[in-house]
């Protein structure tokens, strides 16, 4: 398989699948960017960052949030409570130095969304972080994500 076929079919499109639903089930599409993109930050990701700073533009997120992203615990208001549960489970989710995602930080996440949106809040940064791995290792430059 060259670097060009990043995946097999079956799986990319699995990927895929797991991806859209978890997005769709969280319901904010400009907050599921901003999660995708943070976890892309963490892991260097340029295909995805690349491409998940597109959509987020398309889906309303200011140039204030997208360039203060990588320092959200520090830019004041810019991010509201909500988001900054979400970042925070992101990172924890994303990065795993503990081990486990500290309970606080999954609490701080479960008072701002329900059982349902919490669980693809949980599946999309898995998902991301899918992505990101096999973009990462495959090499994949960023520019090759068209709307």
């Amino acid at each position: 398989m060259s670097r060009t076929q990043v995946l097999d079919r079956a799986v990319g499109q699995a990927m895929s699948a797991l991806s859209a639903a978890a997005k769709r089930g969280l319901g904010d599409p400009a907050l599921a960017e901003l999660v995708v993109i943070r976890a892309s930050q963490l892991n260097h990701c340029a295909f995805c960052l690349d491409m998940h700073l597109t959509i987020a533009r398309d889906h309303g997120v200011s140039e204030k949030q997208l360039d203060l992203l990588a320092a959200w615990e520090e830019a004041g208001d810019v991010f509201d409570e909500r988001e900054r549960a979400a970042l925070a489970l992101t990172e924890a989710i994303t990065v795993l130095t503990e081990g486990f995602v500290p309970d606080e930080v999954y609490d701080r996440a479960a008072e701002h969304f329900d059982e349902g949106r919490l669980a693809h809040l949980v599946g999309l940064v898995v998902a991301i972080n899918n992505w990101n791995r096999v973009m990462v290792s495959r090499r994949i430059p960023p520019g090759g994500y068209t709307p």
